[in-house]
């Protein structure tokens, strides 16, 4: 049976980083971030992947990386989550590493040790909002040549990256191709997003060289794993964002006083926070299971990723929805950072697959054929 709870290796890497995060990336520099023209802190991300070693977790040692696991870059992604960071680890560490490790091909390794060295970032070019076992991308075409062209939009972290793995159907099937942000033919626009710690961009193609990293053979596979990666990882993300509003919640309530009492005595708020608290007990659970079955390639991996996605994302909206309203009138404001959490919590609801298309993909994988062709949303 596997052991969810957090090895030594884990805690002190959650300590490490934490620390980090507490010097370099509290809420008011968040929020001045995303006010400015650079949201993302790239100073940070440099100090993440080339200090700390993180953009290289999921890599072999062989290839240049850490040799860790999912479970390790799980506790990352917890530590991010509950600092809204605004670094591109899970487009360029998680989404494109794993999406190029898939690929077995020597021009896949040469960019996979670029990224886990923390010279360039990478973004993998499909939709945010695409989940595991969807069909292979056609909006990018490639001819003869390798040359690409076509459209992918809300893209994640693709306008802080350097290298750009594109999906492409080509003459003999599907592929999956480099491109450098920079090159000619190349145009990335930021769009506009709910979430502006973690920007989205329109990726437009125009006769742009490329070159293959993964044929017919290896390339949906690939794809498909990155996806079903992200999305397992993902949970842990919104399981560090619903923690966090659970503690500061608990931490105002207790110094918060109204009618000559502190707040948080009051019945009924102990009362819901003590069901959020359930919540969050039980987010964390399905992130770690989603998490070690990643990491130890078990059988019912994709059954762990279905729960957790479908549990751990509502948990994280609900969360932050609580912080909000349970600040009262400081947490409406601009000003306290409760709202980064629900913009990046409702963002993530819909990145890598809804939680209703988990769900459905759940009744199916269980072998509920009758409730696997549901409606998205029921």
């Amino acid at each position: 049976m596997s052991d969810l709870l957090y090895s030594e290796v884990e805690d002190d890497l959650r300590a490490a980083l934490r620390g980090l995060l507490a010097d370099r990336c509290p809420p008011s520099a968040v929020l001045a971030r995303i006010e400015s023209d650079t949201p993302y802190d790239l100073g940070l991300w440099r100090t993440l992947a080339q200090e700390l070693g993180l953009a290289g977790l999921l890599v072999p040692e062989k290839a240049g990386g850490q040799g860790a696991s999912a479970r390790e870059v799980a506790v990352v992604l917890e530590e991010l989550g509950a600092a809204v960071a605004p670094v591109p680890f899970l487009g360029s560490a998680v989404l494109a590493t794993t999406a190029l490790l898939g690929a077995g091909t020597d021009a896949a390794d040469e960019v996979v040790g670029r990224l886990a060295a923390g010279e360039a970032v990478g973004a993998l070019a499909v939709p945010l909002p695409t989940a595991p076992g969807a069909a292979f991308p056609e909006g990018v075409r490639a001819d003869e040549n390798g040359t690409l062209t076509g459209r992918v939009t809300s893209v994640a972290d693709a306008s802080a990256a350097d290298v750009l793995v594109v999906p492409a159907v080509g003459p003999q099937g599907p592929g999956l191709y480099e491109v450098a942000a920079g090159a000619a033919g190349v145009r990335i626009a930021v769009a506009v997003s709910l979430d502006l710690t973690r920007p989205i961009a329109d990726i437009d193609l125009d006769g742009v060289a490329a070159r293959l990293l993964a044929g017919p053979e290896t390339a949906a596979p690939a794809l498909d794993r990155a996806l079903l990666t992200g999305a397992g990882l993902l949970a842990s993300e919104q399981l560090g964002m619903a923690q966090w509003c659970l503690d500061e919640t608990v931490r105002y309530l207790g110094e918060r006083h109204q009618f000559g009492r502190v707040v948080g005595s009051f019945q009924a708020l102990k009362h819901r926070l003590a069901d959020l608290w359930l919540e969050v007990v039980s987010a964390r659970a399905a992130a770690r299971n989603a998490a070690d079955a990643l990491a130890t390639g078990a059988e019912d991996a994709g059954i762990a990723v279905a729960v957790a996605q479908a549990y751990c994302a509502p948990v994280a909206v609900r969360a932050a929805e609580e912080a909000i309203q349970l600040h009262g009138g400081i947490g409406m404001t601009w000003e306290h950072p409760a709202h980064l959490y629900l913009k990046r919590a409702k963002a993530d609801e819909i990145a890598l697959g809804t939680p209703g298309r988990h769900r459905a993909a759940l009744a199916g994988l269980a072998g509920l054929a009758g409730l696997a062709g549901l409606p998205a949303g029921s």
